[in-house]
């Protein structure tokens, strides 16, 4: 997959105009020492139009006292949900992306919601739900009947959210309680709950803001048939009043772990009437007299249809939780560039950057910060271009195709994202030690408001089956029909080399050899052909036992399909970030530092599967696990030689210590903000 260059041909002068030099500070040492221009890069990976936004939305904060912090103070919830519906109306007020902007570019959707997170979830979540969620699963659900609702969305008349999970339903979509029957003497559909266990719940904004819906029911058509999930826009509240409306019960959830300006909801639907036409038709319609129409005749296919938003959730999880990692990690490393501690002698401390384990702890964490957030770019350009198709109501067999493989890769890369995160962010904490525990250095804020990125919109565990099963049918259909395996983003179009690749050994012998990701590349496509073989082996093994196709995949999860498909993500991110640091278009400056990113990170990650590796033969020996290793740990910090005369190099990094192995974007504060809002500068 070819990168999308941003930036290339800048020249210093237009440089220093959108990325003014950095003000004297601590960490001036290691800036010198970069071993490229953090300007250059800055602009090689978001391109002037991203920085122009991202310099606007942190200014307006800067200069709005609406949007001023106040360290170490705690708000109220009640307060913090009143001050964060208060800051969401003024960034409509604000308008920081018009709709020609956004179909220009859509990835400035991403960026926006992106840079509102970097200031606070909370606030990036409840205009997310509404401007995003809400008003594109009308556009993608519904017809032109239902512009309206868009329009007064984007006019802040209506503020709606996403209502698909319940009390008892949440990953098991097909197994939705809440029902609308149609009444085709009135020409309405009835939303119904049975039970409090089909209360919709967890619904974001709903709490005490939204004022519309949309609505995962079970369409029962006159007569009593079942015609499936389809989704609904209901009235929850009156604008005016924020009243419930008749026949609904609704209300706040209470307090969670995090993101306490989100004022989750539930409610309660009793004999609601709707008009027909708020029925969302884009995959099946009710005739005025009660007839069910639909374009689909699988109804798998109108399922997944159906629920192709949920993908656009997903997606822009793994964008949060990679911003989640940039915070973290700009706050650790920053502070381990500056914290001095022991050193060669008892009058000489060093910052503790410069120790090994330092490096260990953090600096494989950046290389996934930059190879997670280039896969969450492109992923999300993937699933503009299912949602183009989609508008334009494209039936072909690689726009159904294209669907299925973006559900496999965002089912995946969620939890790999947000564990990542997670992970990632614990151990940003620990490594400033005691420093790190105080409130004021946001560790513990952005720990917990990124644990949720492991459970809404699926639980990890649970999504990773929807990627495993798809790669297990991949291989199915190639066995039984003899069919090409192949895929429109081509993520598992190696598969076609099942065997050859398995018959391949790790024949590295030097640790200088390990240098490029294509060494652990080679070592992932090994992997996932392994795995596959022993899940789909190990599936007919169950089903030839008597288990019904539900137990026997049941049965291969823990040992073999989990496995497969966290390697197979993995491949995923390597392979396109492999590409994209390797790609032509990358300015020759830059890919030295941007290759050993890809490097290490790919290292890095394969370590954790190193008994998988002996055990099915790639590795043999010692050797092999050991040069692993210290390739890690060269990659974390073999210096390399610097950019001289430009003030963002020269001779200095040639004295003292690897310094050179901490790409500038952190250092430089090029890249991510603090929580203040005056931060960017």
């Amino acid at each position: 997959m070819a990168p999308n260059s941003n930036g290339n041909d800048y020249n210093q002068t237009s440089q220093d105009a959108l990325l003014p030099d950095l003000p004297k500070g601590p960490l001036c040492m290691y800036r010198a020492k970069s071993s490229f221009n953090w300007k250059e890069l800055l602009l090689f990976l978001d391109g002037e139009d991203m920085i122009i936004l991202k310099k606007r939305i942190f200014s307006a904060f800067e200069n709005d006292p609406l949007f001023a912090h106040h360290p170490g103070e705690e708000l109220p919830i009640e307060k913090y949900r009143e001050l964060n519906f208060l800051r969401c109306r003024r960034l409509f007020e604000y308008n920081f992306l018009n709709l020609q902007e956004m179909m220009k570019n859509p990835l400035k959707i991403f960026m926006l919601i992106n840079c509102l997170g970097m200031y606070d979830w909370s606030l990036s979540a409840k205009y997310f739900l509404n401007s995003y969620v809400f008003a594109s699963t009308i556009l993608n659900s519904g017809s032109q009947r239902h512009i309206h609702f868009i329009q007064k969305t984007l006019n802040m008349e209506i503020f709606g959210c996403f209502a698909l999970t319940e009390v008892s339903h949440g990953s098991n979509t097909k197994a939705i309680r809440t029902t609308a029957q149609y009444d085709p003497t009135t020409q309405e559909f009835i939303i119904n709950s049975p039970d409090f266990e089909a209360s919709k719940f967890w619904i974001g904004n709903m709490g005490k803001s939204a004022t519309h819906a949309v609505v995962y029911a079970q369409l029962y058509t006159p007569g009593g048939q079942c015609r499936g999930l389809h989704s609904f826009v209901v009235q929850i509240r009156d604008p005016k009043t924020l009243l419930p409306m008749p026949g609904i019960m609704v209300g706040d959830i209470g307090k969670k772990l995090g993101q306490n300006g989100l004022d989750n909801g539930f409610t309660m639907f009793h004999n609601v009437r709707i008009p027909r036409e708020n029925l969302l038709n884009r995959t099946g319609d009710v005739t005025p007299e009660g007839v069910y129409n639909t374009s689909f005749k699988d109804v798998r296919q109108r399922f997944g249809a159906s629920l192709g938003s949920l993908s656009t959730g997903r997606v822009c999880i793994i964008g949060m939780s990679v911003v989640n990692l940039k915070l973290a990690l700009s706050i650790a490393i920053r502070f381990s560039a500056t914290r001095r501690q022991f050193g060669p002698s008892d009058d000489e401390e060093i910052p503790v950057l410069e120790y090994q384990m330092q490096q260990w702890r953090l600096i494989p964490y950046l290389a996934a910060t930059y190879a997670l957030d280039h896969f969450s770019k492109t992923l999300f350009m993937d699933l503009v271009e299912l949602q183009r198709g989609l508008l334009q109501d494209d039936k072909s067999i690689r726009q159904a195709e294209l669907g299925r493989e973006i559900h496999a890769l965002a089912s995946a890369g969620k939890p790999l994202a947000s564990w990542t995160a997670q992970q990632g962010a614990q151990e940003c904490r620990e490594a400033c030690g005691g420093h790190g525990y105080l409130a004021m250095n946001r560790l513990g804020d952005i720990r917990n408001d990124n644990d949720p990125n492991c459970t809404y919109e699926g639980d990890n565990n649970v999504l990773l089956q929807q990627t495993s099963n798809y790669l297990l049918n991949c291989i199915t259909d190639r066995h039984q029909d003899k069919t090409r395996i192949e895929s429109p983003l081509e993520s598992v179009n190696f598969l076609e080399d099942f065997k050859d690749i398995l018959g391949q050994k790790f024949k590295i012998s030097r640790v200088e050899d390990c240098m490029d990701s294509s060494v652990p590349l080679a070592a992932y496509k090994w992997l996932v052909c392994y795995l596959l073989q022993e899940s789909y082996q190990k599936l007919n093994q169950e089903r030839k036992s008597g288990s019904d196709d539900f137990e026997a995949r049941n049965n291969c999860q823990a040992y073999y399909c989990h496995s497969l498909a966290l390697v197979f993500i993995e491949h995923t991110v390597l392979q396109r970030y492999h590409e994209y640091t390797h790609h032509s278009s990358t300015p020759a400056p830059l890919q030295p530092v941007l290759q050993r990113l890809s490097a290490l990170y790919g290292f890095w990650s394969l370590s954790r599967h190193m008994a998988v590796l002996y055990q099915g033969g790639y590795f043999s020996g010692e050797q092999a696990g050991k040069m692993i290793k210290d390739a890690i740990l060269d990659l974390c910090a073999k210096p390399r030689p610097c950019r001289g005369g430009d003030g963002q190099g020269g001779h200095g990094a040639r004295q003292g210590r690897r310094h050179g192995a901490v790409p500038g974007h952190v250092l430089h504060n090029g890249h991510v903000p603090n929580r203040r809002a005056d931060s960017h500068q």
